[in-house]
């Protein structure tokens, strides 16, 4: 089985900074995209960013310039580096990963961490 665990979620003031951090594990033979979604209430499931394992990127056009995905592949591990945050940005930040386990390719969802932005 695997599993997907974030962290580095919290509430912070417009402006501010956090990183979020996803560790994938279990029963892994490799891990190929992993990615970061929101949802926020009311709203659809977005992909905020992905990273594939060969470091091919995507983001979500309203976090172009403030979000930063990043991964360490020898230890499974996904990062978003948000600054300049926004009202807006609150949201469950979900962590979303492509993993190869007994010889079967699967996606996996983490939990979600909450981050929440208010004054």
């Amino acid at each position: 089985q695997v599993q997907l665990v974030e962290s580095g979620g919290g509430l912070v003031q417009p402006g501010g900074s956090l990183r979020l951090s996803c560790v994938a594990s279990g029963s892994i033979s490799a891990v190929y995209t992993m990615a970061w979604y929101r949802q926020a209430p009311g709203n659809q499931r977005e992909l905020v960013a992905s990273r594939t394992r060969g470091g091919v990127l995507n983001y979500a056009d309203s976090v172009k310039g403030r979000f930063t995905i990043s991964r360490d592949n020898a230890k499974n591990t996904v990062f978003l580096q948000m600054n300049s945050l926004k009202p807006e940005d609150t949201a469950v930040y979900l962590c979303n990963a492509d993993v190869k386990s007994s010889e079967r390719l699967v996606n996996y969802w983490g939990q979600g961490t909450q981050v929440t932005v208010s004054s």
